[in-house]
């Protein structure tokens, strides 16, 4: 049988350099999954990024969830939390509705190629 109390004592004890590592991972993997997404890239190459992303993500929320096991509620304990899960909430719409991210995506950058015009107009 798997014992776990390993795994929670190794994150315990590298919980920063599990954090410096997941981090960064985190955003520039949801990030890169959402430019291809804009970018209309093709679906396999825009599931691997997500599927990165969400590895990463999941890898947070458990790192984080050991930590309330034992009882630890602090601010970075909930911020490392909700960082986690809105990475895999977007690696999920990627996912599951690229077409509607898509629109956001050209949406937002219409309404800032307007307001990069009425800026250099005035």
């Amino acid at each position: 049988m798997f014992d776990f109390s390993h795994l929670l004592e190794f994150s315990h004890s590298h919980c920063v350099a599990i954090c410096a590592a997941l981090v960064p991972a985190n955003v520039l993997s949801t990030l890169c999954a959402i430019v291809l997404v804009g970018l209309k890239r093709p679906v396999n190459q825009v599931w691997q990024a997500s599927g990165a992303g969400s590895v990463f993500a999941l890898l947070m929320v458990l790192h984080v969830l050991t930590w309330f096991m034992v009882g630890v509620v602090m601010l970075p304990t909930f911020v490392l939390l909700s960082l986690g899960g809105v990475c895999l909430s977007m690696n999920l719409w990627v996912i599951l509705h690229p077409r509607s991210l898509r629109l956001l995506l050209m949406s937002l950058g219409r309404r800032l190629e307007t307001l990069r015009a009425s800026t250099a107009s005035s």
